[in-house]
């Protein structure tokens, strides 16, 4: 039986298992690295530290349908970093409001929102 393998990409919504060591777990399977959850699917994410957080880092997330998303859960790692200025102004432009937090907590919340079937996606940094 071969093994399915998806290059960075799981489609669909999927909750987040777990976290830590560097990676997340989630769809039955791990992920060494940062994520972006987002409706269309889990995709592997450039973003290792607060400063790469940007709307060039978040280009996936434009790429979803116009309306999917209403609230990023942004995962900034061990601690809350506040989202810039001009992230800030992207995702308004595109009608999304933002909520960063420590890591753990993001995904807290967005298993919580996902489970209530609200139009959220996460951006999470990976920690040790």
């Amino acid at each position: 039986m071969s093994e399915r393998r998806y290059e960075g990409f799981v489609p669909g919504s999927h909750v987040i298992e777990g976290y830590g060591a560097g990676g997340f777990r989630f769809a039955g399977m791990s992920h060494l690295g940062s994520i972006l959850a987002l409706p269309s699917g889990i995709k592997a994410w450039s973003a290792t530290q607060p400063s790469e957080i940007t709307a060039a880092s978040l280009a996936d997330l434009w790429d979803e349908v116009q309306g999917s998303v209403e609230l990023l859960l942004i995962g900034s790692g061990t601690t809350l970093v506040p989202v810039t200025k001009d992230l800030r102004a992207a995702l308004a432009a595109r009608q999304i409001r933002s909520d960063p937090m420590a890591t753990g907590v993001a995904i807290s919340t967005y298993n919580i929102l996902l489970g209530e079937r609200r139009k959220v996606a996460a951006a999470l940094l990976a920690v040790p």
